[in-house]
């Protein structure tokens, strides 16, 4: 990955059907997200970072009803891939529409460097501000910035599958732990958004809304690796090698030994299972 952690399709593909499975363990966030509904209109929600739009593939049906979606990103090349998914049609002005059975989900796409251009987007506009797998690229700064417009528009915020730095592989390898911390020391360097919260963007963010009197909840929503599901081994093989190259760059000297344990790893991508630790948040302004 670059320095400006440009995920391709393919990753966003391999990964969405876990990250589905992930946020249905941290669902029990929605009711109280679901109380905000507008009391007329439509949502209307902001998605940072967007990809090819697996967040709205899952977050949409949940909220119901009419929606207009802004979604943001860096990346021209993954915005274009919208126009062509099963479901959307074309309306004037660039707007891609879906037809839901409780309403129409319109979708804008805008091209943004979240870096640069996080206070022009329409804040004050929005129900929602969500994400999906942003926050621990973010550095504090950052972050500071988002509780802040958040608190001045009184947006509520979903933000998913946050990396919490929990890895459990099975079967266990004496190296797990040693790549586990090399990677880790990779996971800070500075993603595009500053120097990376990683593992502790979402409680610094959570901090820093609650503060204020925000009121913000915490769940758990895992990525469970195993024999029997539907792209395991493809994913275990990507985790691997990914986390090989990180912490090989990140501690050159012992890229050997990072190498060996990635072979291992591989040699096991049919029987074995990770569990990747996640965390999602939901921050609600005050009452």
């Amino acid at each position: 990955m670059s320095r400006r952690e440009r995920f391709d399709a393919d990753w966003l593909a391999l990964r969405e059907p876990f990250d589905t499975a992930a946020r249905e363990l941290s669902a029990r966030l929605l009711p109280a997200l679901q109380a905000q509904r507008p009391a007329s209109g439509p949502w209307r929600v902001i998605d940072l970072g967007c990809g090819t739009g697996a967040n709205l593939r899952w977050l949409a049906p949940h909220l119901g009803g009419p929606q207009e979606w802004l979604v943001v990103d860096r990346d021209a090349a993954l915005l274009r891939r919208w126009a062509g998914q099963a479901g959307f049609q074309r309306l004037p002005g660039g707007v891609l529409q879906r037809d839901e059975a409780d309403g129409p989900v319109k979708v804008l796409r805008h091209r943004a460097d979240l870096a640069a251009d996080l206070e022009r987007l329409p804040w004050q506009s929005a129900h929602l501000v969500t994400a999906s797998a942003l926050l621990d690229l973010a550095g504090k700064a950052w972050l500071l910035r988002l509780a802040g417009l958040a608190r001045a528009s009184r947006t509520a915020l979903l933000f998913a599958l946050n990396v919490d730095g929990r890895h459990a592989w099975e079967p266990r390898d004496a190296d797990d732990a040693f790549v586990a911390r090399c990677f880790a020391a990779h996971q800070l360097r500075d993603k595009g958004l500053g120097p990376a919260q990683g593992p502790r963007a979402a409680h610094t963010l959570a901090s820093a809304l609650r503060a204020t009197g925000w009121r913000v909840r915490l769940a758990r929503s895992d990525w469970s690796i195993h024999p029997g599901v539907a792209g395991a081994e493809a994913m275990q093989r990507a985790m691997a090698e990914g986390m090989a190259r990180a912490a090989a760059e990140q501690s050159p000297a012992d890229a050997a030994r990072v190498r060996a344990w990635c072979e291992r790893r591989l040699q096991q991508v049919a029987h074995g299972a990770l569990r990747v630790g996640h965390v999602d948040l939901l921050a609600l302004p005050p009452r």
